[in-house]
């Protein structure tokens, strides 16, 4: 089998890319190459001191989660397209052409896709991981958004089909985790519950017999932006006692995946 990946250079990218690469012949992995790896504000928001204080705890659950993990060296089977953040719109199609013959795409942490590319990849289901329980949370920062709306319930991860529209696609499942009392932590756990279940889905080809559901918008809370992410807000989530003792209805989820707590650190 063979897998094309369409991701980001952060331990968590690079756990999935590794996980990946257990249950393939090939791994194709097209990386754009970001400036946070040291734990630094993203590029896409104002380095102020909350920011710092905000991402510092980010980075810290992403350690204790992912550790540091690197891409293995040495390991034929991973074949990398390294990119500059921004460049993947300006790749034409016969650019990537070695790295577009697989039998599953995944998107994972990379830039918003357009023009051809994007075509292809929907052409071909291309899988997107979302960082939040949609139809419910959509946007950016989604599980930021559930836990600041007292919505811990509806934090964790879609698993859909790649669409032209944000968080828009079919719905194959969902990936959740058991919950702990630290916000941080649990929301990094959704995102390795989403990476583990999907490699044990394409591995038992389980992926590829699911029926798709077309995300209800009606149900829809909130569509996140980024300019809503702001000092103030952040300030209020730092400062909130976050309830995570929600009893999570499970039909509100599709063929949810769980990940149990004694997987959540390596």
């Amino acid at each position: 089998m063979k897998i094309t990946v369409f991701t980001s250079n952060q331990s968590r990218h690079n756990y999935l890319v590794n996980l990946l690469s257990n249950i393939v012949d090939e791994l194709f992995v097209i990386q754009e190459n970001t400036p946070n790896l040291l734990g630094s504000i993203p590029i896409h928001y104002p380095s102020t001191k909350i920011m710092k204080s905000y991402f510092s705890k980010v980075t810290n659950a992403q350690k204790k989660i992912f550790g540091n993990a690197h891409i293995k060296k040495g390991n034929k089977n991973i074949k990398i397209f390294p990119l500059k953040l921004g460049e993947l719109n300006k790749c034409s199609l016969k650019i990537l052409k070695d790295f577009l013959n697989s039998d599953v795409y995944i998107v994972y942490g990379a830039s918003y896709i357009k023009g051809e590319l994007v075509e292809f990849l929907i052409q071909n289901k291309a899988i997107n991981i979302h960082m939040g329980v949609s139809p419910y949370y959509r946007g950016r920062d989604c599980n930021f958004w559930a836990l600041y709306d007292g919505n811990s319930h509806l934090v964790g991860s879609t698993i859909h089909l790649l669409s032209k529209r944000l968080d828009s696609g079919s719905i194959l499942y969902h990936a959740l985790s058991e919950k702990v009392s630290d916000p941080f932590i649990y929301t990094m756990s959704t995102v390795k519950s989403a990476f583990h279940s999907l490699k044990a889905r394409i591995e038992d080809k389980s992926i590829f017999k699911i029926k798709e559901q077309t995300q209800d918008k009606s149900k829809q809370i909130r569509y996140s932006k980024k300019i809503e992410f702001t000092d103030k807000v952040v300030k209020e989530f730092l400062n909130k006692k976050i309830d995570i003792k929600k009893i999570v209805d499970l039909s509100l989820f599709k063929d949810h995946y769980l990940l149990k707590k004694n997987n959540f650190c390596i």
